[in-house]
């Protein structure tokens, strides 16, 4: 069974559409109308090796907090949608991404129990034209709609980009691991309750 899905979720604030494909190739398109946010979900895309197609439009005018939220919610709903009730899967991953003097851990368990927690001390108020409060907010509302607790934690580093980019790059490395599916348990809830 393919592992895709397409979806558009539409509010006064923004309009999203986007699609996945679980065991794609890491192709992506995105459009958020936001630059450091599209390089970000370009690094989810490539390093998990899904294939990612998303455009968004929201009221930019007002700030980039309701599109940020948004595309964390459309993204998270899409990967569950695409899941498969996530039977196969292997469940938990972990990586540790060094990037230049950054070092960051992030684990995930894909449970349908979305808990975030995030221990990432930003120097910065933004990057690029984006206030850093919001990776914060990009995660929290993705672990939220994909059903995922998530746990990032920067043990150390200098340079805020290096810090959120590693943090990317540590859930797309995760997702790949735990969205993988098991040879053992193709066929398999990864439960003793037998669902997620």
């Amino acid at each position: 069974m393919k592992r895709k899905a397409k979806i558009t979720r539409k509010t006064k604030e923004t309009k999203i559409d986007v699609e996945i494909n679980i065991d794609g190739k890491g192709k992506y398109k995105i459009n958020t109308g936001i630059g450091f946010l599209d390089h970000m979900l370009e690094q989810l895309s490539k390093h998990s090796s899904m294939d990612i197609n998303l455009k968004a439009k929201g009221d930019t005018h007002i700030d980039l907090h309701h599109t940020t939220e948004d595309t964390g919610i459309a993204i998270g709903e899409c990967l569950k949608k695409a899941s498969n009730k996530f039977i196969g899967i292997k469940r938990y991953a972990h990586a540790m991404i060094p990037m230049d003097e950054t070092l960051t851990r992030v684990a995930l368990d894909v449970s349908n129990r979305p808990y975030l927690i995030w221990k990432v001390d930003l120097k910065v108020e933004k990057l690029g034209e984006m206030d850093t409060e919001l990776f914060k907010e990009w995660f929290q509302a993705f672990s939220q709609a994909a059903g995922i607790t998530l746990h990032i934690e920067n043990l150390y580093g200098e340079n805020s980009h290096h810090k959120v980019e590693s943090c990317f790059k540590g859930l797309a490395r995760s997702l790949r691991a735990a969205l993988e599916i098991d040879p053992k348990n193709k066929k398999v809830i990864p439960s003793t309750k037998g669902s997620l």
